[in-house]
């Protein structure tokens, strides 16, 4: 698919020019749009193809995409924003600040388990359906009783699901209001950035249509099969992988306004690329037009190891810091230090403390990819390249 690529790059970053256009003449690629920012300046802006997957109408500069588990980065960041202005104990029990969270074994969860993969609760025995899983309080009541199946704080293993009643529910328990309101006030808002949990129905007509593209048998010479271990983890319905991404079953339709409206922090985010990386740049620094999130501290506990090694749930070595997957050979970012979050299909987004660089990438078609699209690791490589 040949398209005309719109935007600007900066001088030097012309190679995110050439890799997003071959990414739809080479990789399938429909709609899409990336953002980079460096200490704090927008250094690529571009976007091309159409905004709904199956449509004709060109993607905008404006137009936004649901960013499916590249939420939870959002996520972690209002609870370590809790923790930074004293308001949430990470070494707590959970059950200090949600006293129903103690059932079933989990009175010793701490808040820290909760945000890097380590409470054991991935999946649940019956999963909800999607009008129950928008429902804050039914979600919450079901984590809160589910047994976990291993020790909290022993292992690691991907909430996929989950990770959106754990967190969410958590943040209304310290702040005493809905997650998507916080984060609108606390978190877009300062950054200036262009993201919502719970769409509002003022901005439904800036989100474009998602839906499933089909990979190309090989991308830039490689094989894009999964490993066989992770296919047959996949395709097992008792395996804790099939269970946890189908703690919400059946799947939402993603395109449906009440599904967007709804806050689920673990995997409905709708964000612009450039909304993406904006967020990623408050967090490592001052933004153009925007306020820092984060202090120094608070970003070094957000990319401090906490979990790593073969995850229970991905069947894959995953490394986690609190809320934020972190460089390795499962979710490859841009350097050692970088810390950020994928969304299942396609969209990422990240920061690297070390080279000032905030990237944002969000896509109308998603692929079987869980953590390493290739086509934004063909973005993330030509950044590596730009700075080189």
């Amino acid at each position: 698919m040949d398209v005309d690529v719109n935007g600007t790059v900066a001088e030097g970053f012309e190679p995110v020019r050439e890799a997003f256009a071959a990414n739809f003449a080479l990789l399938g690629e429909r709609g899409a749009a990336v953002a980079v920012y460096r200490d704090g300046h927008r250094v690529v802006d571009l976007w091309a193809g159409t905004a709904d997957v199956d449509g004709t109408a060109p993607w905008q500069p404006g137009t936004a995409q649901i960013v499916r588990s590249a939420t939870k980065g959002v996520a972690a960041a209002a609870l370590l924003l809790l923790s930074q202005r004293g308001e949430l104990d990470l070494d707590a029990p959970v059950g200090t600040y949600w006293p129903e969270y103690k059932a079933a074994g989990k009175e010793h969860t701490r808040v820290r388990d909760l945000l890097a993969h380590r409470a054991g609760v991935p999946v649940l025995d019956r999963p909800l359906t999607p009008a129950e899983a928008a429902d804050p309080d039914l979600g919450a009541a079901a984590v809160a009783a589910q047994a976990p199946v291993w020790e909290p704080g022993t292992d690691h293993g991907y909430h996929a699901q989950t990770y959106s009643w754990l967190t969410g529910e958590l943040l209304r328990r310290v702040t005493g209001r809905p997650a998507g309101d916080w984060i609108a006030d606390h978190i877009a808002g300062p950054a200036g950035a262009d993201l919502w949990l719970g769409l509002p129905a003022s901005q439904h007509a800036r989100v474009g249509r998602v839906g499933p593209v089909d990979a190309p048998e090989t991308a830039g010479g490689l094989r894009t099969r999964p490993k066989r271990a992770v296919a047959e983890a996949y395709a097992d319905p008792e395996s804790l992988t099939r269970r946890a991404f189908a703690a919400i079953t059946p799947l939402p339709d993603e395109n449906d306004p009440g599904y967007r409206a709804a806050a689920l922090p673990a995997s409905n985010g709708i964000a612009t690329a450039d909304g993406l990386a904006r967020f990623y740049a408050s967090l490592i620094g001052e933004v153009d037009g925007g306020t820092r999130l984060f202090t120094p501290h608070t970003m070094e506990l957000a990319r401090a190891e906490r979990s790593a090694g073969p995850d229970r749930v991905l069947v894959v070595g995953t490394r986690f810091g609190l809320g934020y997957m972190l460089h390795g050979a499962a979710s490859p970012l841009l350097a050692p230090g970088s810390f950020g979050h994928p969304g299942r299909g396609g969209a990422l987004g990240f920061a690297d403390p070390e080279t000032g660089i905030a990237f944002g990438y969000v896509t109308n078609g998603f692929r079987q990819s869980v953590t390493a699209d290739p086509r934004a690791q063909a973005l993330v490589r030509a950044v590596r390249t730009a700075l080189a």
